[in-house]
């Protein structure tokens, strides 16, 4: 594993689990963000649960890359789904442009996961 993975893994492990947490708790900024977007506060939390095991799949990732593969994936995917959501809301660059950093970032780890493997 290189050490740019291990950056990269820390760093959107970091991100997800607070981010994550923060749907998961309801807090006012995310309960207004799914209103926003059209999902219920439930929604919402499914989705920070879902950050929250990604984060947690990074971190797992650190000894089992397969795992953080895994994780990389599957918040990648999460990241899609979220920039999509964005432009449907109508939403402009600003409140899309996260989830694309984000995104990119996550592509960048899977490139360093895979890239380690061989």
């Amino acid at each position: 594993m290189s050490v740019a993975s291990v950056v990269l893994a820390l760093v959107l492990a970091v991100f997800f689990a607070a981010i994550g947490a923060a749907k998961v708790l309801a807090v006012p900024s995310m309960r207004e963000r799914a209103e926003h977007v059209g999902y219920t506060v439930a929604a919402y939390r499914a989705i920070g649960s879902a950050e929250l095991a990604g984060a947690l799949g990074l971190l797992l990732g650190l000894r089992w890359w397969q795992l953080g593969a895994g994780a990389g994936i599957g918040l990648t995917l999460l990241l899609v789904g979220a920039v999509i959501v964005h432009v449907r809301t109508g939403d402009g660059v600003g409140g899309f442009a996260p989830a694309i950093v984000s995104c990119l970032f996550a592509v960048a780890y899977l490139v360093t996961q895979f890239g380690a493997v061989r």
